[in-house]
């Protein structure tokens, strides 16, 4: 068999840059211990109220020390559930301290959801069976939108709500 001149090198330019690609690949993976996410948190998607956070009434943002807060987020079809308020109509909107640390804690029941804060680097897939958790610091005021960046169905274009970062 007769390889042509250009041909030879590219095999070679090809071969090289596979091997050097699996060694950075086995480097990261072996010496510097990289790795996917393994410590996923499951959740039984038929049940989510028996974990203690998305009980209807943990459901929603609160303070655990200063400058530190928990929102708890249950996505459902085309809705975040973030609690109740005083006359028990659903929360669309929450205010957050400027500076302020938030751990977010989210699930659903029924099918993949996303979950973005426009504006703010608060962004993550929630997925049935699952716990997904983000702690951001919301260092900008201003008002922002909370919405579903995975698609969930025809209804997906509802499901926003509006994230408030006070001075």
């Amino acid at each position: 068999m007769h390889l042509h001149k250009y041909e030879k090198w590219w095999l070679i330019f090809g071969v090289g840059a596979l091997i050097t690609f699996l060694i950075v690949l086995g480097f990261g993976a072996f010496y510097i211990g990289t790795h996917p996410q393994s410590h996923g948190i499951t959740i039984d998607p038929e049940n989510i109220e028996a974990e203690e956070a998305f009980k209807p009434e943990n459901l929603g943002l609160t303070k655990v020390d200063e400058g530190q807060y928990v929102l708890n987020v249950v996505a459902t079809a085309f809705n975040y559930d973030l609690g109740k308020d005083e006359d028990g109509n659903p929360v669309k909107h929450i205010q957050i301290p400027k500076g302020s640390t938030v751990l977010i804690q989210a699930t659903t029941p029924d099918v993949v959801h996303g979950f973005n804060i426009a504006g703010t680097n608060a962004n993550m897939m929630i997925e049935p069976g699952y716990i997904s958790s983000m702690e951001v610091t919301l260092n900008t005021s201003g008002e922002f939108t909370l919405l579903c960046n995975e698609y969930c169905g025809v209804g997906h274009h509802m499901m926003y709500a509006t994230v408030e970062v006070t001075e």
